[in-house]
């Protein structure tokens, strides 16, 4: 059984290290620091924290106003607040002048669970991907969160950064080599591929054992940078002829949708998108959310057998 690790503490954890290095990183957050673990932060380095309150189009704002006087700045706060509320600052005046402003945003997809739909962020990513000069990162692990932190701090211009609020099993050793605008390849397979992001990573490794067990070989990627897409890798997906994808994310506007736009204009193959429907979640645990709108493994595994029989 893998071991769990938690991203938002990746994430802090990393923070603190890159903090010790260089005087010019700073944090904001927007009252939800112990959520987000920033707080870890601003016990070490209280005077590059600062807690703006419940005003996150402010917290934008301030951040490119640090960033645009040097300043390489990260700023927390959960998934729907951040790409929701903010979506105009981020768009204006972080994205346009293409500032250093690292946005990592906590709580993504419908897995916070029992906060409920005000709460759960299943648009920021395409509220994102529509917006010019910013890269979309979604890691599936802690091993992955801490390499992107790194590469987002080193990497000059807007990142959108999504965890989830859940623990993830790990699935990178900390000597894994990492290529940030490459899909990590973790299966390989001829009559099939998947590719999944975040949460969705770990069962989609699973469905592609239980497929193999049945003598079907799946392809699985990891496309932890949503964008820019890596188009290599959704084309040697598409040459298998049957792509699933896999989010916790609306099916509208995410991972599905940019894999799709690759397949459709660079190899035409059978696709199936994995994740919420055009719809609302409701509040519950995540056990039972993820069972309710097919964000499972067996999901995964039916998707695949199902696009199979439509060639066969």
């Amino acid at each position: 059984m893998n071991k769990v690790s938690s991203l938002r503490s990746a994430y802090a954890e990393t923070l603190i290290e890159l903090g010790k290095k260089h005087e010019n990183l700073i944090v904001l957050d927007a009252d939800l620091a112990m959520s987000t673990k920033t707080v870890l932060f601003k016990n070490t380095f209280p005077e590059r924290f600062f807690d703006m309150g419940i005003s996150e189009a402010d917290m934008m704002g301030t951040a490119a106003g640090l960033a645009s006087s040097g300043k390489i700045v990260f700023a927390s706060t959960f998934a729907l607040f951040a790409s929701g509320r903010a979506w105009e600052q981020v768009r204006s005046a972080i994205c346009y002048p293409k500032l250093s402003v690292k946005i990592v945003a906590t709580h993504g997809g419908i897995s916070v669970g029992p906060d409920g739909v005000s709460h759960q962020a299943a648009e920021d990513i395409a509220i994102m991907r529509v917006v010019p000069n910013i890269r979309i990162i979604v890691p599936s692990d802690a091993t992955q969160t801490r390499f992107f932190i790194h590469e987002a701090y080193k990497t000059p211009g807007p990142f959108y950064i999504r965890l989830t609020r859940p623990a993830l099993p790990v699935i990178y050793e900390d000597s894994y080599n990492f290529n940030p605008l490459n899909a990590n390849k973790l299966k390989d397979g001829e009559d099939g591929a998947i590719i999944a992001c975040g949460i969705m990573v770990f069962p989609s490794l699973k469905a592609a054992e239980k497929l193999q067990k049945e003598g079907i070989g799946i392809k699985v990627f990891d496309m932890s940078c949503i964008k820019p897409v890596d188009r290599k890798a959704v084309v040697e997906a598409a040459k298998t002829g049957h792509v699933v994808t896999c989010e916790d994310h609306s099916t509208i506007g995410g991972l599905g949708d940019a894999v799709g736009d690759v397949i459709l204009s660079e190899h035409p193959c059978y696709i199936s998108k994995v994740g919420l429907s055009d719809c609302f979640a409701e509040s519950g645990s995540w056990n039972k959310l993820k069972e309710k709108y097919g964000l499972t493994e067996e999901r995964i595994y039916k998707e695949m057998k199902n696009l199979l029989i439509k060639v066969r």
